[in-house]
């Protein structure tokens, strides 16, 4: 590939992967497999290594998971929760086992081989041997505190079993996975549909939903359990040297974990038994999707570290995918926020391991092409978790003569634009930046939390605004009429308030929001606080040249070609404008912040709370930037605190021992100072 093609490739992969993440961690709603999931992964690690000098941060090779919602206070890992990778026959783990070999320094491995249930990952801190609080995974580095609705599961216990151990640590975290078994999981739906509610889609997604309950209630009445896979953080006392002797421990505290896991002292142990929990998959109370191996020594496990978001001493044999045959109705399109047509196969509805499976991405019209998908043809649709499919292949032997070939349409099915693709892209576009499909992705995008969050402006508003002409960019939102807005159908005079304020508070976002909400191409959140530090007004940022932007350290050419590009569109200096006459005035900050600086080198930090401008992972980022260690905890060690909304407990501590505590604006303004 040359590079043009190369990062757009890229970041395509990075923004699927994003919203992957953040369906399946997050909103407990995914809609892809798996095994879908799993090949652009893998597709982009294969990018990423072949070109390291295109790897960045944010990629989600370099992280774990999504970021917890914000309905939940935050809770900070000590130590960090990785992801595994994955492996999917004997080959691919007879070599990560010879890799975990070789960076042990050639020590003889012994393993450790258990299911991998099918629930949500949580971390339990017990102090002194009662629980304190618990965690889910997060993006691994912070999690939501889910501490109450951990204490109503009874699975669980609050203070942990008298045992003949030389000393417990004070502080002992235990890693698991909540579930709710096959047939509590039926029970359950059966007494929903009894009172007429909801039905759950599967186990997995009734357990994090329980879990996720406002109201502990809920949660207590919903049949959870927990199986525990590890010791996580500890402080003082003494664990264990192995894996095993670890998950011992853990039964006799009272903490229980999977009856089915088995020890090893080859590989070729471990994939027969990870052939035999195959078998007897269906058999099993829970759900599970594959099968974890680890290095059972833990002092070798440290040897053998982590690369990125995965340790080297352990990963998941994924097992095949459940597949079923159905018949494609229809083809359909969905125009994307770039213009980029979409295609979406309709299905004949079908059971797939209990999720009623409707439709399936194609991916673009190559894909199409290569499994030769028609209209009509018998398929096989595979899954592999409680998500929407994807097509493996065709029945040819099916066909009847009646199915019809797709082609993609030469004119946009939303606003009747000619549509194009350029020869080394798999995408066609649309190229009217007007077209309603489009715009109606761009003010989602522009409302979204990470942008201007303008909550009450839901997909199902912006859609019916857009059909009905009152929004025609993203600045008419600062001038819909509020009156006919409260007199529409199902709008409502509250919730047009209540919306009007949203709007009102969306004006002075910091203006990194602003920027992240434009919707330029390359740029996400964290590119976004880079450029708000370094040019600190969207009118410096507007006017910069494509070399001044190169400049900001974290921002290569592509990214800076693609924001100069935006700002020479006049329709986009335009909207500027249009949003200034608004009263659209984001937060603007001093500029010339450059992070190579390090204007906190050498300073220990600690956040605590929700920040206002930024996401938990781009403060770290930022603070590692300009020099700073993160840290945990507050001790006499910490140099400062950054406070935000809602800071707890650390705030309180670091009061107690006289460390300074900083607002989020006081932080922004340390790192555009120069160096001490």
């Amino acid at each position: 590939m040359v590079a043009e093609p190369l990062q757009r490739r890229l970041d395509r992969l990075r923004q699927i992967i994003d919203r992957l993440n953040y369906e399946y961690h997050v909103l407990d709603h995914p809609t892809a497999t798996d095994a879908e999931y799993d090949a652009h992964m893998n597709e982009l690690r294969a990018l990423e290594t072949s070109h390291p000098e295109l790897v960045t941060p944010e990629s989600p090779t370099q992280r774990v998971g999504a970021t917890p919602q914000g309905d939940f206070a935050e809770i900070t890992h000590p130590k960090q929760m990785l992801s595994l990778s994955n492996v999917y026959d004997e080959a691919e783990l007879s070599a990560w086992a010879a890799r975990a070999v070789r960076f042990s320094g050639g020590s003889s491995l012994s393993f450790v081989t258990e299911p991998k249930i099918d629930g949500l990952a949580v971390a339990l801190t017990y102090v002194e041997g009662v629980f304190h609080h618990g965690a889910t995974r997060g993006d691994g580095s912070v999690g939501d505190d889910i501490s109450a609705n951990l204490r109503a599961i009874r699975s669980i216990p609050m203070r942990l079993a008298s045992v003949d151990v030389p000393v417990l640590p004070r502080v002992f975290e235990v890693r698991g996975e909540v579930f709710m078994r096959k047939v509590d999981f039926t029970r359950l739906n059966e007494t929903m549909a009894t009172q007429g509610g909801k039905l759950f889609m599967n186990p997995r997604n009734a357990a994090a939903g329980a879990l996720r309950q406002k109201d502990t209630r809920v949660t207590a009445s919903r049949p959870l359990r927990l199986y525990c896979y590890g010791i996580g953080y500890t402080e003082g006392g003494d664990i264990p040297a192995t894996h095993w002797e670890s998950l011992a421990l853990l039964d006799k505290l009272g903490l229980p974990t999977t009856p089915e896991a088995m020890r090893q002292t080859t590989v070729e142990e471990v994939w027969q038994f990870c052939q035999e929990l195959l078998a007897r998959r269906s058999t099993l109370d829970f759900e599970i999707d594959g099968a974890v191996v680890k290095v059972d020594d833990l002092h070798l496990q440290e040897e053998i570290g982590h690369v990125a978001r995965e340790p080297r001493w352990a990963t998941a044999y994924k097992f095949p995918a459940i597949q079923q045959t159905t018949i494609v109705e229809d083809i359909i399109i969905n125009v994307g926020r770039t213009g980029s047509l979409n295609p979406l196969a309709l299905l004949r509805p079908v059971n797939i391991g209990g999720v009623l499976v409707r439709r399936a991405t194609l991916h673009n019209e190559d894909e199409i092409a290569r499994k030769d998908i028609r209209i009509g043809d018998t398929v096989v649709v595979q899954r592999a978790g409680d998500v929407i499919p994807q097509i493996v292949k065709v029945i040819e032997e099916r066909r009847t003569g009646n199915e019809v070939v797709f082609e993609m349409p030469g004119a946009c099915p939303v606003c009747g634009t000619l549509t194009h693709r350029d020869p080394d892209e798999a995408m066609r576009y649309c190229p009217n930046a007007s077209c309603p499909a489009q715009l109606k992705e761009r003010i989602n995008h522009f409302v979204s939390r990470g942008a201007m969050d303008i909550s009450g402006m839901g997909i199902k508003l912006t859609d019916r605004l857009v059909n009905l002409n009152l929004l025609r960019d993203v600045a008419d939102i600062y001038n819909l009429d509020w009156n006919s807005l409260g007199e529409m159908e199902r709008q409502g005079e509250k919730s047009s308030e209540n919306l009007r304020a949203a709007v009102k508070k969306s004006k002075v976002r910091p203006l990194a929001r602003l920027i992240n909400g434009l919707g330029i191409r390359h740029i996400g959140e964290r590119t976004a606080v880079l450029l708000a530090a370094r040019f600190g007004s969207i009118d410096g940022l507007m006017n910069a040249s494509v070399d001044e932007i190169n400049g900001v350290n974290g921002i290569g050419t592509i990214l800076a070609q693609s924001v100069a590009d935006f700002f020479a569109e006049p329709l986009n200096r335009e909207l500027i404008a249009k949003l200034k006459a608004a009263g659209v005035q984001p937060t603007e900050q001093s500029a010339g912040h450059n992070p190579a600086n390090q204007p906190l080198s050498g300073k220990t930090v600690v956040l605590t709370g929700r920040l206002e401008t930024m996401s938990r992972p781009v403060a770290d980022e930022l603070l590692r930037s300009a020099g700073a260690t993160l840290s945990g905890s507050v001790s006499n060690r910490t140099s400062f605190v950054v406070a935000g909304e809602e800071a707890g407990g650390k705030a309180n501590r670091a009061t107690e021992l006289g460390i300074p505590i900083i607002t989020e604006h006081e932080l922004l303004a340390l790192l555009n100072s120069p160096p001490p």
